[in-house]
C-alpha cells in the first residue's frame, strides 16, 4: 500500500508555470504507474493529465494539455512531478496525483487505486 502526497500548490498568474510534486509514501514505487488528475472547483470529475509508466521512460498525456505539460519521474527519491506552462484561469482546480498498479497508464481516474489529498492551484489574472 502506498499513500501519494502533492506538494506546490497556491496562487499563480496566467502566464506563468507551475510545477506540483508528489511524494509516494510506502514500499515499491516502482511497481506503480503515476497518474496527474485536476477537478474544478464545483466539478463533478477528475480530469486526467497525464502519467507516466514505472519505468519513468513512456508518458501518456491528454490532448487537452498535451502542449503545455510535462510529467517526470524519480525513481531514487520516489516523487514524480507535474508541471504544467502557460496557465490559464481554466487551470484553477485542485490537482491530485494518483498511483495504479498497472502496466499501462491509464486514463481513467476509476482505474487508480491510491490517491493524495490534492493540492489546490488558484490561477489569477
Amino acid at each position: 500500500q502506498v499513500q501519494p502526497v502533492e506538494s506546490g500548490g497556491g496562487t499563480v498568474q496566467a502566464g506563468d508555470s507551475l510545477r506540483l510534486s508528489c511524494a509516494l509514501v510506502g514500499r515499491w514505487f516502482d511497481s506503480y504507474v503515476l497518474g496527474w488528475f485536476r477537478q474544478a472547483p464545483g466539478g463533478r470529475h477528475r480530469e486526467f493529465l497525464g502519467g507516466v509508466s514505472r519505468s519513468g521512460l513512456d508518458r501518456t498525456y491528454a490532448d487537452s494539455v498535451k502542449d503545455r505539460v510535462s510529467i517526470s519521474r524519480d525513481n531514487a527519491r520516489s516523487t514524480v512531478d507535474l508541471q504544467l506552462n502557460s496557465l490559464m484561469p481554466d487551470d484553477t482546480a485542485d490537482y491530485y496525483c494518483a498511483a495504479a498498479r498497472q502496466v499501462e497508464v491509464p486514463t481513467i481516474s476509476t482505474q487508480y487505486t491510491y490517491w493524495g489529498q490534492g493540492t489546490r492551484v488558484t490561477v489569477s489574472t
